[in-house]
């Protein structure tokens, strides 16, 4: 097993931004689950590809935000995502945006999905699917 990392450069936008010209709080979770995406189809998991194959869908059930700095217009990013924890139905991400250029910690999440069917229902990890993140999965102590 080796762990890794994912690092996904994002610009902010203005449409990124609210009236003080900060990055809107909601916009931090688009940006990580653009990285989660990309951590998948790093490993050849394509989310449209796993729903019509095995009507399987991830959906977030937690997430543990803190925002330590904001961010702001035009500024570059980058989103750090790992796997942390794997069962059955679920996964787990450790997740960190940085400021690119100051490498300055911007936002801290632990970010929960589960494995369910389009009706909702809780329905175990596709083993192909479970066997490629199980590969990449990164101790959460080392996250």
């Amino acid at each position: 097993m080796t762990g890794m990392t994912l690092s996904l450069a994002v610009r902010v936008y203005y449409e990124d931004t609210d009236h003080g010209g900060v990055v809107y709080h909601a916009n931090y979770l688009k940006f990580l689950e653009r990285s989660r995406t990309e951590f998948l189809r790093t490993l050849g998991l394509e989310l449209d590809v796993i729903d019509e194959k095995y009507g399987v869908l991830f959906a977030l059930t937690e997430a543990q935000v803190k925002f330590r700095k904001p961010a702001r217009f035009n500024d570059m990013l980058v989103v750090e995502s790992s796997l942390v924890a794997l069962s059955g139905a679920r996964m787990s991400f450790r997740q960190h945006i940085y400021h690119q250029s100051r490498r300055e910690l911007l936002i801290e999440a632990h970010v929960h999905l589960a494995s369910i069917d389009r009706t909702g229902k809780v329905k175990r990890m596709p083993h192909s699917v479970a066997r490629a993140l199980r590969t990449h999965l990164l101790p959460e102590e080392h996250a």
